[in-house]
């Protein structure tokens, strides 16, 4: 069955965990849809795992619809949202309303994701007005990663913590579907969860999330030298492609591969004087 806005709202109603990671490209998306996940986020952190960008700043609305478009031909049953690059919403509402309707309709995706609270209503209600279902970002917003003076926790005080509060209950007026909730403390998010007929999508935010979502990159542990304290090991993907990877080398380095089954042979089972037949070539 196609995961919808719809439906994850009514896993939230039930009390069913509503489960969703990041994927980039068809391959992927294929895999994940296939086991019965929830959720597909194409995230703008494909600026990070996927171009090798040192933030998300530089991904642009081209790179976003791409993406979107090869993960939506590869995932027909998962709920697919795309993120909106930085500065594609934040200039005027109807470049907000715009750029949603293009990673709709050119992406395919189901519904966008804008990063604020208060500061992006207007934008929200807008796109939602034009029949595009809508997915807040609050707490650390990668795009506000220099306002902000780095990847730090957010909502740690209580003047932080009542302005996430406040915006949460502010973009669910303005139509929200759902809301991402990144690192922000795991009572804040729980709290907020209680208060929201909408459900929460926890990164960084503790179980008491109506959800959660990951950069798949960090749970197959594609990576040594990046850890996220939030992002658990779900298998050790990155080494068992780099066991691969060398193993081809080495096997190709000695001639191992490819042996006797992996090549073809003629119909005359190889016994074409190849010599014989190039010298027939020449003398004309």
């Amino acid at each position: 069955m196609k995961n919808t806005a719809a439906t994850i709202k009514e896993q939230k109603r039930k009390g069913e965990k509503i489960t969703m990671l990041t994927a980039y490209d068809y391959s992927t998306a294929k895999l994940m849809d296939s086991v019965g996940i929830n959720s597909i986020l194409v995230g703008d952190s494909l600026g990070m795992v996927m171009l090798g960008y040192e933030d998300t700043l530089s991904v642009t609305m081209e790179d976003m619809i791409h993406h979107t478009a090869a993960v939506a031909r590869g995932a027909k049953n998962a709920f697919i949202v795309a993120d909106m690059p930085f500065m594609s919403y934040q200039v005027s509402v109807s470049q907000a309303v715009e750029n949603a309707g293009r990673l709709i309709k050119e992406g395919r995706a189901n519904a966008v994701k804008l990063e604020g609270g208060a500061t992006v209503c207007e934008q929200i209600t807008a796109i939602t007005n034009a029949s595009i279902p809508v997915v807040a970002h609050l707490g650390l917003t990668p795009q506000s990663v220099n306002a902000f003076g780095g990847f730090k926790v957010q909502g740690k005080d209580e003047a932080a913590a009542l302005r996430l509060i406040s915006d949460a209950v502010a973009i669910q007026k303005a139509g929200a579907v759902a809301v991402v909730l990144e690192c922000i403390p795991y009572k804040l998010a729980t709290y907020v969860t209680s208060i929201l007929d909408i459900p929460t999508i926890g990164i960084g935010a503790g179980n008491g999330c109506d959800g959660q979502v990951l950069v798949y990159h960090d749970m197959l542990a594609m990576y040594d030298d990046i850890t996220p304290k939030f992002a658990k090991k779900f298998a050790n993907a990155g080494e068992v492609m780099k066991e691969g990877f060398m193993a081809y080398i080495r096997e190709t380095q000695s001639g191992e591969y490819p042996s006797a089954e992996h090549v073809f042979k003629a119909n005359t089972d190889d016994n074409i004087d190849y010599e014989k037949l190039a010298a027939q070539l020449f003398e004309n």
